[in-house]
């Protein structure tokens, strides 16, 4: 596939080989679920003979549910064949189907077709991803922003750029989207970009400090510390083995092999199933008499009844249980576990977890800011994953720091020493007294979020710009249409109503701001809920003009400086890309068809 990340998929290269009648060659040798470029190179040196080279590519051409699309040669579209699975695009629509069968806004487009391609065409006019984005993370949308009447082909493309900049502050990697990609309903980007939006729903309660009960998957002799670090994949596959070991029976180590005879699923839904009791459940009694069916087909299939008795029947189909599908059989367990996670506080043993603390908004902005841009190992928890130094590197050179990679230790670590030496050389450009490849290394809160401040400054304005230039520019910008809500600094008090966010937007992009939405008064002193109404409506704003804000409304709200400033920064950057204001108002004013042929070269800046 044609894009800029670097990695396929483990579990893509997997099903490949498996249709190909190949045994897998393991080639994910830091199992962060990507194949890196040096990964794939390895796995093709075992795979170079030219007869099983031949074998491979016939066999992946009439792979049963795979589409293709697009060709192999430069006279082709874009020079580059993509594919989609059939598999995932049915279980992404009845997933959505029924999420969303009670929305109003969404009644023209649903339900979908699993059947169809109807998927790819939903998402034209954006209402539906900017939806799935609020079922993933509530409220990162103020559905008050999102157009959903009297929908031209221009308040479309600000619905799906208000969804790319708003998936991309949730954590979602959108590096290779545009808007013009998902008005043509590209199917492998569409396709790609509700996978990481739906499994950042699925996987949002799969964390301690959400849900303590998942301490009781500590193992005898192991450290809290250590099961805090382990990725949402990780406690998913321990909590199944947790309840496959009540049960008395064999554990599993993936999501693809081992449950291919339905055999875990049906203990894991005998020991997870309500019985009755304090909880004011109704008792669900699993049948396990299927177990016992010969035919790995039907027994899946009497296995998804027992699951529909549980309302856990979504995402995957008894052929995608019996192939080994690791994403859709993943997705299905995760849902599993947020409807029956089965899981009792009391049976924490008086372990103290005083000292486990939920992610606070800056570490939760720093995280989704990161994984946003699309580095590997995704990033889980923001501390035990930087540790290796390995995506600090990345990001410094996204940010146009030069990494010599060839110097960069690769995991298994022999011992602590040279990605850390590099670091701190690295480093060098920003303002970090005081920190070096050790404090990061050790996981020191302190010194890890000064450093990423940085980078996310830099990422920002790219060379260094300095607060004092930014502040005269959203005044000057202010005092020339004549606002008067022009501050002090990005400490100014009033940044709690967000009025001067929302009045420098409407000077970048006149006609956005709907002013019977904004809650304002002469004295100017809100109540906390009109302020916070006004800064969810700020925040989206923002994103809908096409400015990638990662600041979360609370920060207005509470005049977190920092935060504050990488909001004006992304409007000023924003702002000095697009026309005039005088220029804005004479290309809206022009026939549609000239005003969109504008828009889509902009677009492309």
């Amino acid at each position: 596939r044609k894009n800029t990340s670097g990695y396929v998929s483990d579990f893509e290269l997997q099903e490949l080989f498996r249709e190909a009648s190949l045994s897998f060659i393991a080639g994910d040798t830091n199992k962060d679920e990507k194949i890196s470029f040096e990964e794939f190179v390895s796995i093709y040196q075992n795979l170079k003979s030219k007869q099983i080279a031949e074998t491979f590519k016939k066999m992946i051409s009439r792979r049963d549910g795979i589409r293709s699309f697009g060709g192999m040669s430069g006279n082709s579209c874009e020079g580059t064949q993509h594919s989609y699975s059939d598999e995932e695009k049915v279980a992404f629509v009845n997933w959505i189907n029924k999420a969303l069968a009670k929305d109003p806004d969404c009644d023209h487009l649903l339900p979908m077709n699993p059947n169809g391609d109807s998927l790819f065409s939903s998402v034209r006019d954006g209402i539906l991803l900017c939806k799935m984005i609020n079922l993933s993370q509530p409220d990162t949308i103020d559905e008050r922003v999102i157009n959903t009447k009297k929908l031209t082909t221009f308040k479309m493309r600000e619905n799906l750029v208000l969804a790319l900049n708003s998936a991309s502050a949730i954590g979602c990697t959108v590096v290779s989207i545009d808007a013009h990609d998902l008005m043509a309903g590209k199917p492998h980007l569409v396709l790609g970009l509700f996978w990481q939006i739906i499994k950042v729903g699925l996987f949002a309660d799969i964390e301690i400090s959400r849900n303590e009960g998942l301490i009781c998957l500590l193992r005898d002799g192991e450290q809290l510390d250590h099961l805090m670090s382990l990725s949402p994949e990780e406690l998913l596959l321990r909590w199944v083995n947790y309840h496959l070991r009540n049960a008395g029976t064999q554990t599993i180590s993936n999501f693809s092999e081992d449950i291919k005879d339905s055999r875990a699923y049906f203990y894991l839904m005998d020991q997870i199933s309500p019985k009755g009791g304090g909880d004011f459940r109704m008792s669900i009694k699993i049948d396990m008499s299927g177990i016992n069916e010969r035919n790995l087909d039907r027994r899946a299939g009497l296995m998804l009844q027992q699951a529909a008795r549980l309302d856990c029947r979504q995402f995957v189909s008894s052929q995608d249980v019996t192939s080994g599908n690791s994403k859709l059989n993943m997705a299905f367990v995760a849902n599993m576990f947020n409807t029956h996670p089965a899981l009792q506080r009391g049976q924490l043993n008086g372990l103290d977890t005083s000292h486990i603390e939920a992610e606070t908004r800056e570490e939760k902005t720093f995280r989704n800011w990161m994984n946003s841009l699309g580095v590997s190992p995704y990033v889980n928890h923001l501390y035990w994953d930087l540790c290796n130094g390995l995506v600090i590197l990345q990001l410094l050179e996204k940010v146009n720091v030069s990494v010599n990679w060839r110097r960069v230790n690769q995991p298994p670590y022999p011992a602590m020493g040279g990605n850390m030496k590099r670091l701190g050389r690295d480093v060098a450009h920003f303002s970090l007294v005081g920190i070096g490849g050790q404090n990061i290394n050790q996981g020191s809160s302190m010194h890890t979020l000064a450093l990423l401040w940085q980078l996310m400054r830099r990422s920002r304005d790219g060379e260094r710009i300095g607060d004092q230039i930014i502040l005269n520019w959203v005044n000057s910008q202010l005092s020339q249409k004549r606002k008067d809500c022009q501050i002090s600094s990005f400490k100014d008090k009033k940044i709690s109503t967000s009025l001067p966010v929302i009045d420098l937007i409407d000077v970048i992009a006149p006609g956005t701001v709907k002013w019977d939405m904004v809650k304002r008064n002469e004295r100017g002193n809100l109540n906390k809920e009109d302020k916070l109404d006004n800064a969810k409506y700020a925040v989206s704003l923002a994103r809908k003009i096409g400015a990638r804000v990662y600041a979360l409304p609370d920060d207005l709200v509470e005049v977190n400086p920092k935060m504050v400033l990488t909001m004006f920064a992304c409007l000023m950057g924003h702002g000095m890309k697009r026309p005039t204001a005088e220029a804005h108002t004479r290309i809206l004013q022009l026939p549609e068809c000239l005003c969109l042929s504008y828009c889509f070269e902009a677009a492309l800046l």
